[in-house]
C-alpha cells in the first residue's frame, strides 16, 4: 500500500476537496478494498473487528488500510486512540449513501417545498439500522462545507460534507450523533478564497445570546390541545370576537431578581391575567432567536428557532398547549421583509447574496440598516414558507402578523435611489406574488389560520383572496383609524369640533378591508408617550380621556389588538428592558381603567351586535348603511 501523499490527499488535508466522498471511506482498489480516514486527533487507528491497523500516510493525519473486503462491513466503526491514549468509537460517517431525495431537491429548487427543516438544518434519522443526524445546508456558491462543533473541536477539516449535483445543498449523516450538541457551518467560499462559521439558517435551537451555535434539537412535546385545534378549524372568526393582548415576553413582567420569565412560567402567569382581563387571544412580538435585544426581535436569525432567552422549543410548546386548554388563542408576530447583517448568521451566506439581492438599491432597507429578501429566488421562497408553516404546524400557533407589509410591496419604500419593476412601475412584484402563495398555502394547509397584515399604505384588497386579485390575508391593521383617532383626542376637547373629520372618517373604508382596530407597542416607543400621556389636560381629564378613548375603540367596527401596559392605563413610555409599571395597580384611576378594559371585554364577547356587523356595510335589515353611530 501507498504511504505517499498524493493531489486528493493533500486537498482533503487542507480542507479544500469538493467530493469528499471520493476519498474518504471504503473504495474498492484493483479487486481489493481501500478505507480512508482522516482524524487529526488519532495517534493509532483500528477497523473494528479487523486485526489489521491501519497505516498513517506520512506526513499527514490520513490513515489507510488495504485487504480483503470480508473483513469490513457496509457500515464499519473506527477505533482509534488520541494522543492522551483515550480511546474512541465511532463509524465513519463516509460510508454512508446520499439521504436527501431527488424529489426533495427538486421541489426545494422550484420554490415549491413547503417544509424544508425536514431535510435541510439538523434531523434525526436511522440510516441502515444505525442511529444519526443528518446535516444538510444550502450553500451553491461554497466550494467546501463541513459541519464543525464541540464534537471535532471545531475543526473545519474533520467533517467535510458531499454536494448534491446542481441543487448547491451539501450533506452529511453522522452516525452516533444525538440532541444536545453545538454546531454550525464552515464555508470555503468560491467568491474571495474566503473560510466563514455560519449558524444553520434552519436550526430549531441556539445557544443563548450572546453565543451564535445552532443546537442540535429533538422535540418529543405530547400535544394536548386536541379540542382547540379541532374546532378552530371550522369557527367562523368573521363574527367572532376577537381582543388581542399583545405582549413582549421580555418586559411583561420578570421573576424576582429581575430574570426573564420562562416559557412555562409566563403561560401560566399570562393565561390567568389575559382570562381576569377578557381577551381571547395572546400575540407575541416576535420570538424568533435574534441577538439583539433591544430589536424587540424584528431582525431576527434563525427563522425556525424560537429564542433561548425564555427557555427551548418544547417550552414554547407548553405554552401556547397551556393558552389553548385554557380557551387562549394565540398569534405570532413573524419577520419575512427583512433580516440583519450579522456575520454569523444568514447575510452573505456562502460569501454571495444568497438570501438577500446583490444590488442594494433591491437588497437593503436603509431605515433598519438591514438586507431585504430575494423574493425571485425560488429557495428564498421555500425557506419562507416552510418558515411560517413550521411555527403554526409545530407550535399551533393560531395566526400570523405579517411585519412590515408595506416595505414588501413598494421598491421606493423609504428609498431615493431604487429600480423598478420590469414594466417601469414601483410595486415589487416577486414579493407580492410570495404573499399571495403565503396566503394561499397557509390557509390550505392550516384550516382556521389567520393571516394579519401591517400594512399602512392604502393598497387595495388586502384582505380580499388572492386568486381575485386580492393579497389573501384575512385581517388588516387599521394603521389609518389609529393614526387620526390618536390625533384627534390629543387635541384640548375644546379645539375637538375643528377635528370631527378625523373622527368620522374611518367609516368612509372602514368595511373596505377586513380591518383590526391596533393600539399596538409602536405607539408607546420612541418619544411617542404612554397611551394615557397622549391625552391632553390635567389627570382626571387624561383618564377620562383614555376611557372614552377605549369605549370608542370597543365600539367601532373591526377586530380588537392593546398592547400590555395600556390596559390599566401605564403611565410611563414602554421600555423593553425594565417590567411594566405594574406598581400604579395600587391606585384608584389605573384601577378604574383596567375595570372599564375589562368590562369592554365582556361587553364585547357578550353581545353579537359588537361583532356581527364588523366587516360588514348592511344593517340587518339588509339596507346599506354608513353606521356612523356606534355600532353596538
Amino acid at each position: 500500500m501507498s504511504t505517499v501523499i498524493n493531489d486528493d490527499l493533500q486537498r482533503i488535508s487542507e480542507a479544500r476537496h469538493h467530493d469528499p466522498f471520493s476519498v474518504l471511506g471504503r473504495h474498492y482498489v484493483d479487486n481489493h478494498l481501500k478505507v480512508t480516514a482522516f482524524l487529526p486527533s488519532a495517534e493509532s487507528v483500528v477497523i473494528a473487528g479487523s486485526n489489521q491497523p491501519m497505516q498513517r500516510v506520512a506526513g499527514t493525519e490520513i490513515f489507510q488500510w488495504e485487504g480483503d473486503v470480508k473483513n469490513v462491513p457496509d457500515n464499519y466503526q473506527l477505533i482509534w486512540w488520541d494522543r492522551d491514549n483515550h480511546q474512541h468509537t465511532e463509524y465513519d460517517p463516509y460510508t454512508f449513501p446520499p439521504q436527501i431525495s431527488e424529489e426533495e431537491l427538486y421541489f426545494f429548487g422550484h420554490g415549491k417545498h413547503w417544509r424544508t427543516q425536514q431535510f435541510l438544518g439538523a434531523n434525526p434519522r436511522v440510516v441502515n439500522g444505525i442511529e444519526g443526524m443528518l446535516f444538510a445546508v444550502w450553500a451553491p456558491n461554497a466550494e467546501r462545507v463541513s459541519v464543525v462543533g464541540n464534537f471535532n473541536q471545531w475543526d473545519g477539516r474533520r467533517h467535510p460534507m458531499r454536494v448534491r449535483g446542481g441543487s448547491g445543498v451539501w450533506e452529511l449523516f453522522i452516525p452516533g450523533m444525538h440532541a444536545g450538541e453545538y454546531y454550525k457551518f464552515e464555508i470555503r467560499s468560491r467568491i474571495g478564497n474566503r473560510i466563514l462559521v455560519k449558524s444553520d439558517p434552519f436550526a430549531k435551537q441556539y445557544e443563548l445570546r450572546p453565543h451564535t451555535a445552532s443546537v442540535v434539537f429533538d422535540s418529543h412535546y405530547d400535544w394536548r390541545d386536541q379540542a382547540w385545534m379541532e374546532q378552530r378549524a371550522f369557527w367562523d372568526w368573521q363574527h367572532t370576537p376577537i381582543t388581542v393582548y399583545e405582549v413582549h415576553p421580555g418586559s411583561w413582567q420578570h421573576d424576582g431578581h429581575g430574570n426573564f420569565l420562562g416559557y412555562r412560567e409566563q403561560a401560566h402567569r399570562l393565561v390567568d391575567y389575559v382570562k381576569f382581563m377578557g381577551f381571547t387571544h395572546i400575540e407575541l412580538l416576535p420570538i424568533m432567536e435574534h441577538p439583539f435585544d433591544p430589536s424587540w426581535g424584528y431582525q431576527a436569525t434563525g427563522y425556525f428557532a424560537p429564542t433561548s432567552r425564555f427557555g427551548s422549543p418544547d417550552d414554547l410548546r407548553y405554552f401556547v398547549d397551556h393558552c389553548h386548554q385554557n380557551h387562549i388563542g394565540v398569534f405570532l408576530d413573524w419577520v419575512p421583509a427583512h433580516f440583519p447583517k450579522d456575520d454569523f448568521a444568514l447575510a452573505r451566506f456562502d460569501g454571495s447574496a444568497l438570501f438577500e439581492h446583490e444590488d442594494p438599491r433591491l437588497g437593503e432597507h436603509l431605515d433598519w440598516d438591514t438586507y431585504i429578501f430575494n423574493y425571485g429566488r425560488n429557495e428564498v421562497i421555500s425557506f419562507l414558507l416552510s418558515s411560517a408553516l413550521y411555527w403554526l404546524e409545530s407550535f399551533h400557533f393560531d395566526g400570523m402578523r405579517v411585519d412590515a407589509v408595506a416595505s414588501m410591496l413598494y421598491l421606493d419604500y423609504s428609498r431615493t435611489e431604487w429600480l423598478p419593476n420590469r414594466y417601469g412601475g414601483r410595486e415589487n412584484l416577486e414579493a407580492i406574488e410570495f404573499i399571495k402563495q403565503l396566503n394561499q398555502v397557509v390557509h390550505q394547509q392550516c384550516p382556521g389560520v389567520l393571516m394579519v397584515a401591517e400594512e399602512s399604505t392604502s393598497w387595495p384588497q388586502v384582505t380580499r383572496p388572492a386568486d381575485t386579485g386580492g393579497l389573501g390575508f384575512d385581517l388588516k391593521w387599521n394603521m389609518g383609524w389609529m393614526n387620526d383617532t390618536l390625533h384627534y383626542i390629543s387635541n384640548d376637547p375644546v379645539h375637538r369640533k375643528f377635528h370631527h373629520n378625523m373622527l368620522t372618517f374611518s367609516m368612509l373604508y372602514a368595511f373596505t378591508e377586513n380591518f383590526m382596530l391596533p393600539f399596538s407597542h409602536d405607539e408607546m416607543v420612541h418619544g411617542k408617550q404612554s397611551m394615557l400621556n397622549k391625552m391632553p389636560g390635567d389627570e382626571w381629564q387624561r383618564f377620562a380621556n383614555l376611557r372614552l378613548l377605549y369605549t370608542y375603540m370597543f365600539t367601532h367596527p373591526g377586530k380588537k389588538l392593546m398592547f400590555m401596559g395600556g390596559e390599566f392605563g401605564q403611565g410611563t413610555e414602554w421600555n423593553a428592558e425594565q417590567d411594566l409599571d405594574w406598581y400604579v395597580m395600587e391606585y384608584p384611576f389605573h384601577q378604574g381603567i383596567q375595570a372599564l378594559v375589562r368590562d369592554l371585554n365582556h361587553l364585547y364577547r357578550t353581545y353579537p351586535a359588537c361583532t356581527d356587523l364588523s366587516f360588514s356595510g348592511r344593517d340587518l335589515s339588509g339596507s346599506t348603511a354608513m353606521m356612523i353611530n356606534n355600532p353596538c
